[in-house]
């Protein structure tokens, strides 16, 4: 028997390693490979989405914006161009959600702050309130980096339409909150093609830790 074994040495080490590498790529091709979905608006919730957009089933984008941030500068789509980013809208006095929100957005800024191609961008729902000078005064309570994170505010419409008719993030009740918005607890992820990729609760670190892996999972994809 001994013998036998030493005789077909050779054949049983390659059998077994031919088998090994089998097993692993029959492994592979059954296992699912990671994919983001692309979300457009028939894919939302219609009480998110405003009734002009519901219908849109693909090709869904982020429409161009230009708002003010924390240090009195226009922010655009510009300042994003090629960027995968994560969007929200808070204010700067709630109480609630916001609070949670504005921790873990902090936490997902120190996750990212050296990878180049992230970003956060925070729009109030409060304007009349959160003025660039409020604003600053948040983002260097929350140790804002600047270049990663811009805190805006604007016109109060020009909010509404980007977080319903782009975002698909905020609920309204009915037609006399089209311009006093519910906030949202929802963190968007938008990829470098301003394609809307996930939405995460971002009041738990658990949903925002996901939303962290989703981040890095698109960023191996550019």
């Amino acid at each position: 028997m001994l013998t036998f074994f030493k005789k077909y040495r050779i054949f049983f080490i390659i059998f077994f390693v031919l088998s090994a590498i089998i097993l692993t790529l029959f492994y592979s091709a059954l296992k699912p490979s990671k994919k983001l979905k692309i979300f457009n608006p028939a894919d939302v919730n219609p009480e998110l989405v405003d009734t002009t957009v519901q219908y849109v089933k693909k090709y869904h984008t982020i429409d161009d914006f230009s708002f003010t941030n924390q240090n009195g500068k226009t922010i655009t789509q510009k300042d994003y161009e090629g960027k995968i980013y994560v969007a929200d809208f808070f204010f700067t006095t709630c109480p609630s959600i916001c609070v949670p929100m504005g921790e873990n957005m902090a936490w997902l800024q120190d996750q990212i702050k050296d990878n180049p191609n992230i970003m956060l961008l925070s729009h109030t729902v409060m304007p009349d309130i959160d003025t660039p000078e409020v604003l600053k005064a948040y983002a260097e309570e929350k140790g804002v980096i600047d270049s990663k994170w811009n805190l805006v505010t604007g016109k109060k419409e020009d909010i509404y339409f980007i977080a319903r008719k782009s975002y698909l993030a905020v609920k309204t009740s009915n037609s006399s909150e089209l311009y006093d918005m519910v906030h949202t607890e929802n963190f968007i992820l938008v990829d470098a093609k301003k394609r809307i990729r996930g939405f995460y609760d971002g009041t738990k670190l658990e949903e925002v830790k996901r939303l962290l892996e989703d981040i890095r999972f698109l960023d191996s994809e550019e």
